[in-house]
């Protein structure tokens, strides 16, 4: 079974983790902001498309908006998906003052096409990257997705802003609310926590009962009956594939108090997926779109991997009834469709870590992933 569009009993859904449209991918596209960086290592963000260059060599430049996306657009529309969110994790602005943090994600708001060309939904903005200029920055990223009609969660002018969810609405089929969460063990500055007349996101210092419960509030203040809740959280460190026990207890505590589905990220690569009472939790989809070839380091967890969530949802109740994966490998900025030697990689990865939570994939037509509810 693959829901789609039009399958009036289910919801499909597009998930991915981080969308980093900054630095070296926003200087590929056709208006590239000013590349000064302040990193200890690199002080334009030029030099981050020469290192993808000197791998898998040239990009022509400028590049159309819809070519960083490559093969996954044919993919989505294969999917037939009726949402599609993403983490973006890159401030959409051309504001020079740029917090002290060493890593500084921006891109040129004349380059929101690049958003636009994958009709992406909903932008989840509670992330470590998202105030990397400033308030004028974040304030300029959420007007631009206003002004292109793209909707998104989890930062915002105010604490009431940044806590409220988006909506997207399929008429009888119900709605999908979406809330935004970060949390600083992601590397999210805690000053970063939008509050009464302050700017910023929607911050979970700790994970926590409490926290959970607060949360948890919050999608009751929004959620009518037949409602689907999603928390979409950037948490945790960028490798390794181990999950703490406090992400499991929080995701478990969402859950039993109302939230149907978990969207974690931060990780640069694929980590756990588990069904817990019905209900999917990723506790990390990994990076999707970067400019991170070239890089060094950590090569074993192979963060060229790309994932293409694709959960099917029952309508009203948002019990998960089926999850495919694609997946895609980034070369010169552009995703392509996977070889089968790294799906099946990627399949032998997951049925290992996913083994503990009970889950299991199996790799089927077209090199995809499913993982079925039996349930």
């Amino acid at each position: 079974m693959q829901a789609g569009r039009h399958d009036m009993s289910a919801i499909s859904l597009f998930l991915c983790g981080d969308v980093m449209t900054g630095r070296g991918i926003d200087q590929v596209l056709p208006c590239p902001v000013n590349p000064v960086l302040y990193e200890p290592y690199l002080r334009d963000a030029r030099k981050y498309v020469e290192l993808a260059e000197t791998v898998h060599g040239p990009i022509s430049r400028p590049v159309a908006f819809d070519y960083i996306w490559g093969d996954a657009l044919e993919e989505l529309e294969l999917a037939g998906s009726d949402s599609r969110i993403v983490n973006l994790e890159t401030a959409i602005t051309t504001a020079e003052e740029a917090c002290p943090k060493e890593i500084n994600y921006r891109m040129h708001p004349d380059n929101i096409g690049c958003i636009t060309a994958a009709r992406i939904d909903c932008c989840c903005l509670a992330n470590n990257h998202v105030l990397d200029w400033g308030y004028a920055g974040l304030e300029e990223t959420i007007a631009t997705l206003d002004r292109a009609g793209v909707a998104h969660a989890g930062a915002g002018r105010t604490a009431g802003e940044a806590r409220t969810p988006c909506v997207l609405d399929f008429g009888v089929r119900g709605r999908v609310l979406v809330f935004g969460l970060g949390s600083p063990t992601s590397g999210i500055p805690l000053g970063w926590a939008a509050a009464s007349g302050k700017p910023g996101i929607n911050m979970v210092e700790r994970l926590s009962d409490e926290t959970a419960h607060r949360v948890a509030d919050d999608v009751r203040t929004y959620k009518r009956p037949g409602d689907i809740a999603l928390v979409s959280v950037h948490w945790g460190g960028n490798w390794g594939y181990e999950i703490p026990r406090a992400q499991t207890l929080f995701a478990h505590r969402l859950i039993d108090e109302g939230v149907d589905l978990i969207h974690g990220h931060s990780s640069h690569h694929a980590k756990a997926i588990e069904v817990y009472k019905d209900h999917l939790i990723l506790y990390g989809c990994g990076d999707f779109v970067t400019d991170y070839e070239g890089i060094g380091g950590y090569d074993e967890f192979r963060g060229d991997l790309s994932v293409m969530y694709l959960p099917a949802l029952e309508a009203m109740s948002g019990r998960l009834l089926e999850l495919r994966m694609t997946v895609l490998q980034s070369r010169r900025f552009r995703l392509n469709r996977a070889s089968t030697a790294d799906v099946d990689w990627l399949s032998h990865v997951l049925n290992r870590i996913c083994a503990g939570f009970g889950t299991r994939l199996d790799v089927v037509e077209g090199d995809n992933l499913r993982m079925k509810n039996e349930n």
